[in-house]
């Protein structure tokens, strides 16, 4: 099959997303690291620092993604969200207690949160949608790509200057700004997007008119795209915050210094593997994909569960990015399949939405648990809940339409 040529807005937004993760990932593996031991935190307050963070992006992800689709606002508010997270991040740097982490990573989930749900319509509009899966999972693998630029930047420093983590922090506002200038040349790009206009925007009560006059039908979003929300609902109550993953290596490797390195190299497996994972959707169809990315990343936190060595925690971790290169292109795929195109916003706000504030859940209840019964305890119910959903995405989700 011919691979067609991905537009030029799909390759801005994919470096867009590259520098802001190479600025995000610099800092997310050591935070686990300075929370606890620098700012005297513990794993409770980093599944509430987490858990709050994700609960207020998918609130807004749910606003963001409807008011995206009444006003005609993505890209401003892809813009907005972009620069907010670019503006907050680098004050980690400057925080002297672990509730000014919690502060600043609410700023940054709120700029991330204002801007997914947007941006994520905006790609199913440029991508066709044979082609939708490869997209995503390109966007996915730009995203992944900073992921590794990011820790073995922040590896190279530390090497070369062991324990200056401020200055590391302040540092990644320079790739960080640099997103933000790009993000502006989408207008650039393309000019000529052909949003809804004002007569075609969503309201509640929009309808389809049938032109041989029979009487309107609502246009809202179907059953299956709810039955597929819910059962998403199920796998994210059991998928906490990947900083508990961070936490773990930490602890088996006696110290943060290799961690930013073995997480980098995670994110060439997810960069890798990424776009070809989407692209396998479009082929073979998302749900089983899906399943199968949700079966790894049951057998993953079941390898948590049981490991202690730090080699094969590590090992547990490069499987981690199959999961994500299956899993990440799809699920987003399967939104844009199941929405109408004037509800896309919308879909993809409930979708981000339901992930954040699971997520909120999650790792609220992961960090509890652990406290109160071990890691291998925690690791154990995020396995048993990413097996119990892909048993409900192959029984309770009809095929896709």
């Amino acid at each position: 099959m011919v691979r067609r040529p991905f537009p030029p807005a799909v390759w801005l937004l994919g470096w867009v997303s590259l520098l802001t993760d190479a600025a995000s990932e610099a800092i997310y593996p050591l935070l686990p690291f300075f929370l606890t031991t620098v700012l005297g935190g513990g794993p409770a307050a980093l599944g509430l620092i987490e858990g709050v963070a994700e609960g207020t992006n998918s609130l807004l992800r749910i606003v963001s993604g409807r008011l995206s689709d009444r006003t005609r606002a993505r890209r401003r508010l892809v813009i907005a969200g972009y620069t907010l997270s670019s503006a907050s991040r680098p004050l980690i740097a400057l925080v002297t207690g672990w509730w000014q982490v919690l502060a600043i990573r609410f700023a940054d989930r709120v700029g991330k949160g204002v801007r997914s749900a947007p941006r994520d319509a905006l790609l199913a509009h440029w991508a066709d949608p044979a082609d939708r899966g490869r997209v995503y999972g390109f966007h996915r693998a730009m995203d992944h790509a900073g992921a590794v630029v990011g820790p073995l930047v922040a590896t190279v420093f530390l090497l070369a200057a062991p324990g200056h983590y401020r200055t590391l922090f302040l540092l990644t506002a320079i790739p960080s700004a640099v997103a933000v200038v790009l993000v502006w040349r989408v207008r650039d790009v393309d000019a000529d997007l052909a949003l809804p206009s004002s007569r075609e925007r969503f309201e509640p009560r929009a309808t389809h008119i049938d032109v041989q006059g029979v009487p309107p039908t609502p246009v809202r979003l179907p059953r299956s795209f709810f039955a597929y929300a819910a059962v998403v609902a199920i796998f994210t109550l059991g998928n906490s915050s990947d900083a508990f993953l961070l936490l773990r290596l930490t602890e088996a490797a006696g110290g943060p210094a290799l961690i930013p390195l073995v997480w980098a190299v995670l994110h060439v497996v997810k960069s890798a593997l990424s776009t070809p994972g989407g692209a396998l959707s479009d082929r073979v169809g998302r749900k089983p994909v899906l399943v199968a990315s949700w079966v790894v990343y049951g057998i993953v936190y079941a390898g948590f569960a049981s490991s202690e060595s730090f080699i094969a925690l590590t090992v547990w971790l490069l499987v981690y990015g199959v999961h994500f290169a299956l899993a990440e292109g799809t699920e987003k795929a399967m939104v844009a399949d199941l929405a109408p195109a004037s509800l896309r916003g919308t879909a993809f706000g409930i979708f981000h939405g339901i992930i954040g504030f699971g997520s909120l859940a999650a790792s609220v209840v992961f960090g509890l648990v652990w406290r109160a019964w071990g890691a291998p305890a925690a690791f154990g119910l995020g396995a048993s809940l990413a097996l119990a959903a892909s048993v409900l995405l192959l029984t309770a989700v009809r095929p896709e339409a």
